[in-house]
């Protein structure tokens, strides 16, 4: 009997739609045929890509209510925050065609009795393994470096949002991008290692959580392929001795709201110094108490529910199990009855080292409080982590909080002084057990290529 799978709406547990999903054999069919679309897209000159690019953002922007809508339906995203995911993505299409020709443009090395050139050259299929909670975006942030770099992409995309996947597909489709160069894999997880140890796949990148990187990272280094990896974290949020504390609550509270609290760049540590520390606890735990979980399809709504059950069982048991080894819960922390996969907005207080609050990353609306006793005392707990993503710096004396972040602080993103998310012209990716690579910025489109040498004697 061929396996199938539901699509679940996370708000009312009502069945969205019914896939079946593809042997082996038509998963290598498939990586068969986008290799073959791979082979003359190459030889496609660089301004042509670009068009290509420029019609999937102009239809994106056009099927963004429809686009918002679904997102909303299979995931639970707050439908006012959609719009924001699909212009990320229109935007990121408009960088990458407007700049991806500078990027792996020609260069130009000396060499004795001769000259010499360094080309960026595609080199292949490559395969993203990408999750749910930016259904969107995720795809759009791989796929559109690699397609204008010249390469084939395919796309193992979460299940719980294949019907987000397929419309993508069709925006490329309909924007002219050529037949089986991009396509939707409706396979498993099991699957996957055998996918990428056939040879016409050259590449792999993951989004996802740790355990998964790690098998995923150990078959390509076992098939001799390079990945790039990004992880969780639990981002941590420094509120100094000298931060307006008005402006850091307002921040943090949208930093760890956004998108159901189900961002892996999400403000989730709030590191607060004993100066402080009183004055940001109350107005923080009074704002997040504030905020109400509600119907995702309601522009008002701010709080939609988790994706999927099992999501928040595994959050709720974090929230647990950090209360029983001493964290006090201040707000939320109980798993409300009724339809749909909601939780409510929480604060965790007296959260230390040994908890799933300190150590792990709660992916949803939780938020964990820590007391330090100074400045640099924040900046040791921030970086007591064995994530590296993304954190933020609350002072008034800007200058300083660069050098810390600049210097000291041990991720791959900072914000200072307030919260933002991806932007198409500077590198994401992090450290530690938060991944390694980089994507957007110039940086993401350099990850598959081949750096070639072409050595010319005279």
């Amino acid at each position: 009997m061929t396996a199938q799978y539901q699509t679940i709406n996370p708000a009312t547990e009502a069945v969205i739609d019914t896939y079946t999903l593809q042997s082996d054999a038509e998963a290598r069919s498939q990586l068969d045929a986008t290799h073959q679309a791979f082979l003359k897209w190459r030889d496609t000159s660089m301004p042509e890509r670009g068009k290509v690019l420029k019609a999937v953002a102009r239809l994106l922007r056009e099927r963004k209510d429809d686009l918002c809508a679904l997102m909303t339906e299979e995931m639970g995203k707050p439908i006012a925050q959609g719009g924001a995911e699909v212009e990320l993505c229109a935007s990121i299409c408009e960088y990458t065609a407007d700049n991806g020709a500078d990027a792996l443009a020609d260069e130009a090395r000396e060499l004795e009795g001769g000259r010499a050139l360094v080309t960026y050259q595609p080199i292949g299929v490559v395969l993203g393994i990408q999750p749910w909670n930016f259904p969107l975006y995720q795809v759009v942030r791989y796929s559109i470096a690699n397609l204008m770099a010249g390469n084939g992409v395919l796309l193992k995309h979460a299940p719980n949002v294949w019907g987000c996947a397929l419309a993508l597909a069709s925006v490329y489709r309909d924007a002219g991008l050529p037949d089986d160069l991009f396509a939707v894999l409706r396979i498993e997880a099991s699957q996957v290692a055998a996918l990428i140890e056939r040879p016409k796949v050259r590449g792999v990148t993951l989004t996802g959580s740790p355990a998964a990187g790690a098998k995923v990272a150990a078959k390509a280094g076992e098939c001799l392929k390079k990945s790039v990896l990004e992880l969780g974290s639990n981002d941590a949020y420094l509120v100094l001795h000298d931060a307006d504390i008005e402006r850091a609550v307002a921040t943090c509270v949208q930093g760890r709201i956004n998108n159901n609290g189900q961002t892996c760049v999400a403000a989730k540590r709030f590191v607060v110094v004993d100066a402080v520390y009183e004055q940001f606890r109350d107005a923080f735990v009074e704002q997040m108490a504030a905020i109400e979980y509600g119907d995702p399809t309601d522009p008002d709504t701010q709080l939609g529910p988790i994706a999927r059950k099992d999501l928040r069982e595994k959050l709720h048991n974090g929230v647990i199990n950090s209360i029983e080894a001493g964290a006090r819960c201040v707000t939320g922390g109980e798993v409300p009855d009724g339809k749909g996969f909601f939780y409510p907005s929480t604060v965790l207080e007296n959260v230390q080292p040994g908890m799933p609050a300190y150590d792990d990353e709660l992916f949803g609306p939780v938020a964990a409080l820590i007391r330090a006793k100074d400045d640099e005392d924040a900046l040791r707990i921030a970086n007591d982590s064995r994530f590296g993503l993304g954190g933020g710096i609350f002072s008034r004396d800007e200058a300083r909080a660069v050098r810390m972040a600049r210097e000291r602080f041990d991720t791959g993103m900072v914000n200072i002084n307030g919260y933002r998310l991806a932007q198409p012209q500077l590198p994401f990716g992090g450290v530690k057990d938060s991944g390694y690579g980089r994507e957007h910025g110039g940086f993401g489109i350099r990850e598959f290529v081949n750096a070639k040498t072409v050595m010319i004697v005279d």
